[in-house]
């Protein structure tokens, strides 16, 4: 925020630091040489920042400037000077008409910003902060770009048969994304309660799916019910979640087999098979999509996620989450490139 409000400030100073610089100049070169038509500088510099009026009154002092120097020139008069007060007129209107332009623009896409956020916060839910003996935390870092929203999604519910979650992330960006992930939210939802399987839920996901996807798009997403000691998990196409053992190991939780994402299997490939891994008190689960692990330095490398996660053990989960998240900015050094969730469970029954 305070990065931002200085380059407000030095883009709107930078018109007439610019003037200031082309007075004394012109000053020192003396009469003969002129650089008076380099004034219209200031006002073209004042519609990147500033809007009509603002625009309009670095032009007036342009022209203010320019009278008294045109004088000191001695081209008061002269064909050459009245081109010249032409000019910085004629650009002073042009950047006005450039400065309405790009507010305008802006407005639009702050508008566009507002509804799209407010409608992924309608579709990405707060997830419970406590499900029985679980502890869970959560963090969306949406990617740097005009107005869009990506399709990552999450959900945890509380079902008679315990507690059953979904990570996943859908392919492409925009209102499309949005509105598949949508389908698959609603569709997990309802299956959670409703069907006795995790993997009849991927099932009814797949049915879904299916009806409402076209051509070539899909959505990878994992699956999970916990259990006592363990937790079930059905991995469609989607990175491992990683597991942080209560002994301080680090790994991921791979299938046995690899599956197609949802709106793939329909056409003909295997449909994955639910896996069991021990998960006890103590014990932490990482779910994540791929903006995080697919993030990159100045230098290119990838965010080492297994090798960072062993932070997650220290403190409160949402504490040690956050300080992961801060981790992973730092690591690429500005904004992501791409929507990034990760979403934690710890085993913690006291």
């Amino acid at each position: 925020m305070e990065s931002a409000m200085e380059s407000q400030t030095i883009l709107r100073s930078l018109p007439f630091a610019v003037m200031g610089a082309v007075a004394v100049l012109d000053l020192l070169a003396g009469p003969r040489l002129g650089f008076l038509s380099l004034l219209t500088l200031g006002p073209a510099f004042a519609s990147v920042s500033g809007g009509v009026r603002y625009t309009a009154a670095v032009g007036g002092i342009a022209l203010a400037i320019c009278l008294p120097l045109s004088i000191y020139d001695h081209l008061l008069g002269r064909q050459q000077n009245m081109i010249t007060f032409f000019t910085i007129a004629g650009v002073t209107a042009a950047s006005m008409l450039a400065s309405r332009l790009r507010t305008r623009r802006e407005r639009e896409l702050a508008n566009v910003r507002l509804v799209a956020e407010a409608a992924q916060r309608v579709l990405l839910r707060p997830v419970p902060r406590r499900a029985g003996d679980l502890r869970i935390a959560l963090s969306y870092t949406s990617a740097a770009a005009d107005a869009q929203i990506g399709g990552d999604l999450y959900e945890v519910v509380t079902t008679p048969r315990g507690v059953r979650l979904l990570v996943g992330d859908v392919q492409g960006k925009g209102l499309d994304a949005v509105e598949t992930a949508a389908w698959v939210l609603g569709a997990f939802r309802e299956a959670a309660y409703d069907e006795a399987e995790l993997a009849d839920v991927g099932e009814r996901l797949e049915t879904s799916l299916s009806r409402h996807l076209g051509g070539e798009k899909f959505v990878t997403a994992v699956l999970a019910e916990v259990h006592d000691d363990e937790i079930s998990l059905l991995n469609f196409g989607h990175p491992s979640p990683l597991v942080l053992g209560g002994d301080g190991s680090v790994h991921p939780a791979e299938p046995q087999e690899e599956a197609p994402p949802l709106g793939l299997v329909s056409l003909g490939s295997p449909r994955p098979k639910p896996y069991k891994i021990w998960f006890a008190e103590g014990d932490q689960i990482l779910f994540y999509t791929d903006g995080v692990i697919e993030a990159r330095d100045a230098r290119g490398r990838f965010y080492p996620l297994e090798e960072r996660a062993a932070s997650l053990r220290a403190g409160e989960p949402q504490a040690a989450l956050d300080c992961l998240r801060a981790d992973l900015l730092a690591h690429v050094g500005g904004p992501l490139p791409d929507d990034a969730a990760m979403l934690l469970l710890r085993r913690q029954r006291s």
